[in-house]
C-alpha cells in the first residue's frame, strides 16, 4: 500500500488526472478498474475519478510495490540487507516485524532504505522469493509508523498476505495498541474523539473537538487510552488506536495536556530535554505494541483471534523503571 497526501502542487485537479500523471505507464482502464475495486481509494472511501482534489486529501493506493512500480517509472532496487530484522511472527502468507526507532517504514525517496528493502533483502537472501517471482510481485508492509515510533509492522509475503491485510487496516477489524509514556498523571481511562487538521506546509496536525467550516473540515478520529502504571510525574499509557491517522497519537494526547515524552514536534520541549539529558533520549516514546486478530475462517485463518505483541525497546523498558512507574 502508498499514500499519496496532496500537496498545493497536485490540489485543484481532478483525481483521474493526478493518478495519470502517477501512475505514468498504467492505461486510463486500469486506473478506471482499480477505482471501480477499490484497491483506489480518496480519503478511505470509494471514487470515481472526477472528484477534484484539495490540499491534505489523501490517496491510497492499495497495489503491489512493482505494479507501482512498473507504472510509475521506478525500479527498484534490492540490495544485500544490512540490518537484522527483529521478527515476532513469519509463516508463509505474512510476516509481523518490530520495527526499531530511526528506520522508514516505507522509502520517500529512491535513495531511501526504509524498511521495505529490508524486507524484500531478507526474503531474497533466506530463499523466500527468487528474482524471477520479484519481477511479477514485490512482498511489502502494509502499516506505516512514523520514523521515530518503534513497534510492530505488519507486512505480506503473498498476494493473498498483502491483499487481506491491507482490507483489514483499512476497514479496521484488526486491532492495534500502542504503549507510550505521557507527561503528568493519568489515572482514568477515556476515549477522545476530534477532528485532525494536516498542515501541508509545516508536516503538522491540529485536532479540535469540532468539525471545521470550508473545504477542509477535518478527518474525524477516536482515540481510547487508559493507563497502565504512574510514576511521580509521568505515565504509561496502553492507546488503542481505532481510526489511524496521521500523528493521531501524538496530537491527541498533546491536545489534552499529556504530551508523549520525547515527541518535540507536538510536546513540551522543557520535559523532552531533561529526558534527553538524563537518558540520551532522541525520540518520541511511542510503541506499536500489540495486534488482535479477529475471528478468520478462510483467508490468513492461520491468525484467527491470534495476539502479537512486540516488547518496548530497551531504553524505554529502562526508562519507566527509573521513573518509578509502577
Amino acid at each position: 500500500m502508498r499514500e499519496i497526501e496532496i500537496a498545493s502542487n497536485e490540489a485543484g485537479q481532478r483525481l483521474d488526472k493526478m493518478l495519470a500523471k502517477y501512475l505514468k505507464e498504467a492505461p486510463k482502464s486500469f486506473l478506471y478498474k482499480m477505482l471501480r475495486k477499490k484497491n483506489i481509494v480518496l480519503n478511505g472511501k470509494k471514487a470515481t475519478g472526477n472528484e477534484k482534489l484539495v490540499v491534505g486529501d489523501s490517496v491510497k493506493l492499495f497495489l503491489a510495490e512493482d505494479t507501482i512500480a512498473k507504472f510509475s517509472g521506478e525500479e527498484l532496487k534490492i540490495g544485500k540487507s544490512t540490518v537484522k530484522l527483529d521478527i515476532i511472527y513469519e509463516d508463509a502468507d505474512v510476516v509481523f516485524i518490530n520495527k526499531p526507532v530511526g528506520m522508514l517504514s516505507q522509502r520517500a525517496k529512491d535513495t531511501d532504505r526504509s524498511l521495505n528493502e529490508h524486507l524484500l533483502s531478507y526474503l531474497k537472501e533466506s530463499s523466500q522469493i527468487t528474482e524471477q517471482e520479484l519481477k511479477t510481485f514485490h512482498p511489502a508492509v502494509c502499516n506505516r509508523l512514523d520514523r521515530n515510533t518503534s513497534g510492530l509492522i505488519a507486512a505480506g509475503k503473498s498476494l493473498t498476505g498483502l491483499q487481506k491485510l491491507s482490507e483489514m487496516f483499512r476497514e479496521r477489524t484488526l486491532r492495534k495498541f500502542y504503549r507510550c509514556l505521557v507527561k503528568g498523571r493519568v489515572t482514568e481511562t477515556r476515549k477522545l474523539e476530534g477532528y485532525l487538521v494536516k498542515d501541508m506546509r509545516t508536516n503538522r496536525v491540529t485536532v479540535s473537538e469540532d468539525a471545521g467550516e470550508g473545504n477542509d473540515p477535518g478527518d474525524y478520529i477516536e482515540t481510547e487510552y487508559c493507563p497502565v502504571a504512574t510514576g511521580r510525574d509521568v505515565s504509561l499509557l496502553e492507546v488503542h488506536l481505532i481510526t489511524g491517522k496521521t500523528h493521531q497519537i501524538r496530537s491527541h494526547l498533546a491536545s489534552i495536556g499529556h504530551p508523549i515524552v520525547g515527541d518535540y514536534k507536538y510536546g513540551d520541549r522543557e520535559v523532552n530535554d531533561s529526558f534527553k539529558k538524563q537518558y540520551g533520549l532522541q525520540s518520541q516514546l511511542l510503541h506499536s505494541y500489540r495486534m488482535e486478530f479477529p475471528v478468520m475462517e478462510e483467508q490468513l485463518s492461520q491468525l484467527s483471534e491470534q495476539i502479537f505483541v512486540a516488547e518496548l525497546p530497551k531504553l524505554f523498558s529502562e526508562i519507566i523503571k527509573d521513573r518509578g512507574v509502577i
